[in-house]
């Protein structure tokens, strides 16, 4: 998005003022200048629309998941805890950018703290899964297909919106129905894992069940 260089006379005091709240939101005093002259003339910056997302996905995801301190106003993280030897927990961080790349508007990066082999194999397996899974059924709908990457321990895959969903209202409701149907998913495999045809077989059921929820 396009900006300019503008001079503005302003009182000193008022300076002081938009600098201390500017600190407060880890921000600049441009920028939030902007954000206060933008919502002035209902004018809805990348900032706000993302500080929306994230509010409405903060209010569904609540009491489902530990919603985590934050590094960065592009950024939510959230934590749900697994049911397997060690306690893991699946650390799930959504990042929205400023400006789409191509088709892409955010990231969903997946994270799991732990030192078990196990565990990690296990995780590995279930993304494999899980990628076939959402090609199977959602593949066709993306423009360049459903984009991912996996390292070990980590998980990422390109949030971008369904052709058959271009008119989606709420990102954030979207989002957060991915993240939840993508939870249970990984604890249905969990629950069954020593019995892998079962487990792929509840997993199937359990995503076509839910495929209208899919939008992102």
């Amino acid at each position: 998005m396009k900006k300019s260089v503008y001079s503005l006379v302003l009182m000193d005091d008022v300076v002081e003022a938009i600098d201390e709240m500017a600190y407060r939101m880890n921000t600049s005093r441009s920028n939030l200048i902007n954000q206060i002259l933008a919502e002035r003339v209902s004018y809805v910056t990348p900032e706000r629309r993302i500080k929306d997302i994230f509010e409405c996905l903060r209010s569904i995801m609540d009491g489902h998941f530990q919603i985590q301190g934050q590094a960065s106003e592009y950024m939510l993280s959230m934590r749900s805890p697994l049911r397997f030897r060690y306690k893991p927990t699946i650390r799930y961080r959504v990042e929205i950018l400023k400006e789409a790349k191509g088709s892409t508007f955010g990231f969903l990066t997946v994270s799991f703290r732990t030192q078990s082999v196990q565990l990690m194999e296990a995780l590995s397996d279930f993304f494999k899964i899980w990628c076939v899974l959402e090609n199977k059924y959602k593949g066709e709908l993306f423009d360049k297909g459903i984009e991912y990457s996996h390292s070990e321990g980590k998980f990422i895959r390109n949030l971008k919106i369904t052709a058959d969903a271009e008119n989606i209202e709420n990102l954030g409701e979207a989002i957060g129905e991915y993240i939840r149907i993508l939870d249970s998913e990984i604890k249905i495999y969990f629950a069954d894992m020593d019995f892998p045809e079962i487990a792929v077989k509840k997993m199937e059921d359990y995503y076509y069940e839910h495929l209208d929820m899919i939008r992102v």
